[in-house]
């Protein structure tokens, strides 16, 4: 299957079966978002694989509840990983100051895709989320400062994939060159 395949495929799940993701996969995932470019190649991201049933059960709770309830379908995924990102580098702070960019923000939603991409040519779902606790979910994890919670991915295998392809704006209303029109 092509990238373009891929791409135009992937669907973010919500419903997923109660069966475990393979270790080998999850591995998988993470080797590809290894792989993925970063600024001046800090590598700011790390991963944080939530896997153990009753644990994440334990940390749903408090992940997804309250004004968070609706991210509250990400518990029934077999697998969250949290993806954080390392504050102390100096590049990013260097970046922030001069540009006015989190470049952590970027290198780490390009490694996340890469755990997306990966994860659909391996017949897996996954949903990015960003609506959930992150006070708690820092606290019962017990998560160094040094580390921004960036986001949260659920991961399994899908009950069925949704079939409706969302509308996408054309090219020509989002594309120029050389001037902005």
């Amino acid at each position: 299957m092509s990238v373009k395949e891929i791409i135009a495929q992937r669907r973010s799940i919500r419903r997923y079966l109660d069966k475990p993701v393979e270790k080998e996969k999850i591995l998988t995932c993470l080797e590809a978002a290894r792989l993925a470019p970063s600024a001046d190649n800090v590598q700011p991201w790390r991963f944080l694989v939530i896997d153990d049933p009753e644990l994440k059960d334990k940390l749903a709770k408090d992940f997804f509840s309250g004004i968070y309830s609706v991210s509250k379908f990400a518990a029934k995924a077999p697998v969250l990983i949290m993806i954080l990102a390392r504050l102390d580098i100096l590049a990013n702070r260097i970046g922030k100051q001069i540009q006015g960019v989190n470049f952590y923000l970027i290198d780490t939603g390009i490694a996340g895709e890469h755990i997306v991409l990966q994860a659909e040519e391996l017949g897996l779902g996954t949903c990015w989320i960003g609506w959930f606790n992150s006070r708690k979910a820092r606290k019962v994890l017990n998560i160094p400062k040094k580390y921004k919670i960036v986001s949260l991915l659920a991961m399994g295998y899908y009950e069925k994939k949704p079939s409706r392809v969302k509308k996408r704006k054309d090219l020509e209303d989002i594309v120029w060159f050389n001037k902005i029109k």
